[in-house]
């Protein structure tokens, strides 16, 4: 039990671990890197070192604050434990009236997107100012142990006018008490709040690495599967995890077969249908969509500069890729790219989802 069972970024590790030993740690973190490369569970595991009783510069698992602040490693239970409470029918004045916090131990607090509705989640949840006013009067209590450590999961959901209430926190940080932010970039969060934080960019984990960790976790699929999600994860481990491979591929298929009809500039009724299925008809969010198309027009873009290329994001789309790749060029790549920048700008701005994505395949005709 401890730091040891963490995989990969082992110098964020041990970087974390030097700042226990010597008792200087800062008072804001901020932790970036893509979805399951093990940020929050990196978090969760400070908090824990900081507070156990029984080692300085790690953690025990076993003493009574280790224990206490283990439930947190799997958020979900409290959170549906917390929007139970708050009732089905909270208004915008229950909800920051009761702010979502997950709290299992009185010097670790969590704080993560409030969805507001357990049956019908809000469909963009974001750290409210209910929660961060909460965090601003917490931050000056005396720990009951070693430290208080108050992780914002999904720091960057927070509203940027919100964000200059936090900012009033790291201002005047308390000694007591780290404030980890976690993000998936550093430019997803103001300046003046990344400025104030020491940041920690997570690395990929290898894929062999990702492969091994399948194999010792009982996912139950076979060597090809494990090797197949692990390629897929992009260095996630617990993206790779949570795959359904079945359903990945399936996804996948649908988005390359849209590109297709797109550079073709025919059938305009069935691109229509498949944009409404992809925006609106899927289990993965719109937002995991986009990373798909992106990584579907990066394996088109250097299958295009010659047979040699490894596909290391789709490799078994292989033939699918490098057939369509023979029709693209370097400007059907700078439209693509272009128009997939902009429409991830432009959901920030409320775009309606199927527009977006009808305008972005009408751009991908062949010229």
């Amino acid at each position: 039990m401890g730091f040891s069972e963490f995989l990969g970024n082992e110098r964020i590790v041990s970087a974390l671990r030097g700042m226990l030993r010597r008792e200087r740690v800062p008072s804001a973190l901020l932790f970036t890197g893509p979805r399951g490369i093990g940020r929050y569970t990196l978090a969760r595991m400070f908090a824990q070192a900081a507070n156990c009783e029984r080692r300085k510069d790690d953690f025990c698992g076993a003493c009574g604050p280790c224990l206490r602040i283990a439930p947190l490693a799997n958020p979900q239970a409290l959170i549906e434990a917390g929007l139970t409470e708050r009732g089905e029918g909270a208004d915008a004045a229950a909800v920051e009236g009761a702010p979502l916090i997950l709290e299992t131990h009185p010097d670790v607090w969590v704080l993560v997107p409030d969805p507001v509705r357990l049956r019908t989640p809000v469909a963009r949840p974001m750290i409210r100012v209910g929660q961060l006013r909460a965090v601003q009067r917490a931050a000056y209590f005396k720990p009951q142990g070693r430290r208080r450590v108050f992780i914002l999961d999904g720091a960057d959901t927070m509203r940027w006018t919100d964000a200059d209430l936090f900012l009033k926190i790291l201002e005047e940080p308390p000694e007591s008490a780290t404030l980890i932010l976690i993000a998936p970039t550093p430019d997803s969060l103001l300046e003046t709040i990344r400025s104030r934080c020491l940041g920690f960019h997570f690395a990929p984990v290898p894929v062999d690495e990702v492969e091994s960790f399948l194999a010792s976790n009982g996912a139950g699929r076979t060597p090809g599967e494990r090797k197949l999600a692990a390629q897929l994860s992009s260095g996630s481990p617990g993206a790779a995890l949570s795959l359904n491979v079945e359903e990945s591929t399936r996804l996948r298929r649908t988005i390359l077969d849209l590109l297709g009809r797109a550079m073709e500039g025919k059938h305009h009724a069935e691109i229509f249908a498949a944009t409404s299925q992809l925006a609106r008809g899927e289990q993965e969010s719109f937002e995991k969509v986009l990373e798909l198309i992106y990584s579907l027009v990066t394996d088109l873009l250097e299958s295009s500069q010659g047979p040699k290329s490894s596909l290391p994001r789709n490799p078994d789309l292989r033939r699918e890729i490098e057939t369509l790749a023979q029709k693209i060029d370097w400007d059907w790549i700078l439209r693509a790219t272009r128009g997939l920048d902009q429409l991830e700008g432009r959901l920030r701005r409320n775009i309606g989802r199927q527009l977006g994505l009808d305008a972005l395949t009408a751009s991908m005709g062949i010229r």
